[in-house]
């Protein structure tokens, strides 16, 4: 039978880091998939030490790959064509359709007009190469939609929902406070034609009675103008890889009593740290990230893990 079609992409975009996107963008992806459509995710440009290697050998950000999972299809590098693996503070190596092509630091990534416009026209080509084999694309964006200090340089928000036509909804993180002030805020900095592709507001994580949210959604949209479509409960227990290093923050990060007790080295530059994730889901174990000699000492077991600058991160090490 064939699959159904949709009118437009759909988008996902963000307030902040670590809003939701990627798992509310993996929901779709199923939701879609399971109503009979052919869905396929995209996100142009993606920041992560947390990366996969697909079936040819390319290199793509991990929450791409859930979503193809998501959507019964092969993770292809065309679902994250841009992959900055940061290398220090003020550089990464820059993985283009799959393939390292060099390092650069974020002044000449940012600063140099010509190279962002050259992967944005290779983010449209593979773009169009997913459009022409899937329906709807589900898109994501990356961190906040108004760093209008970047809007120049932006490849990823809201040039690439603007390129594509895309119905876009906005993603708030309620539980770390200041979402009135994020959402309206970040819905104010946007240009017209932008803030008229935001179709709707999504508030994350969410703990509680969310009935208690009514007057909360009234205020959102009489500021804004743009209706609250959903109210997600705070998870869990969603045991899905996470790529941002933001969300090590979130993680365990002491001994305790009465388990076998596994420490991870909490470095800076740490990759692929979703490999301890199994680890979580075992009840005779608590893991948990660390750098305080103190709590490494208490554990049973010591995982030191991968590093994108080895050197840099042992010589932190041998200073503490």
């Amino acid at each position: 039978m064939e699959a159904k079609r949709f009118q437009k992409p759909i988008m996902f975009v963000g307030t902040c880091s670590d809003a939701g996107k990627s798992i509310i963008n993996t929901a779709f992806c199923r939701i879609f998939k399971q109503d009979g459509y052919s869905p396929a995710p995209f996100k142009a440009q993606n920041m992560s030490l947390n990366s996969f290697s697909t079936p040819e050998g390319g290199e793509m950000g991990r929450a791409q790959v859930v979503q193809a999972e998501a959507c019964g299809i092969s993770p292809h590098t065309d679902m994250n064509p841009v992959l900055l693996k940061p290398t220090t503070d003020k550089g990464s190596q820059i993985i283009l359709n799959g393939k390292p092509v060099g390092n650069m630091s974020a002044k000449d990534y940012f600063g140099v007009h010509a190279r962002k416009e050259e992967l944005f026209k290779e983010a449209q080509k593979a773009f169009e190469r997913l459009r022409g084999r899937y329906n709807p694309i589900v898109l994501e964006g990356a961190g906040s939609i108004s760093e209008i200090n970047l809007r120049d340089r932006d490849i990823t928000n809201m040039r690439m929902a603007l390129y594509a036509g895309a119905d876009t909804y906005l993603v708030a993180d309620i539980d770390r406070g200041g979402v009135f002030a994020s959402v309206y805020g970040s819905i104010a900095l946007l240009k017209p034609e932008e803030r008229a592709l935001i179709k709707g507001i999504i508030i994350n994580k969410f703990r509680g009675d969310v009935s208690l949210f009514e007057e909360g959604k009234r205020i959102i949209e009489d500021l804004t103008g743009v209706p609250v479509v959903g109210v997600i409960p705070f998870f869990r227990d969603i045991r899905i890889e996470e790529e941002d290093s933001v969300a090590l923050e979130m993680k365990n990060k002491s001994y305790r009593q009465g388990k076998i007790n596994v420490a991870i080295v909490l470095l800076k530059r740490i990759s692929n740290f979703t490999d301890f994730d199994v680890l979580e889901t075992d009840g005779r174990f608590n893991s948990y990230y660390t750098n305080n000699p103190e709590e490494i000492e208490m554990a049973d077991i010591v995982i030191l893990p991968g590093s994108k600058s080895t050197l840099a991160d042992l010589q932190s090490i041998r200073a503490n």
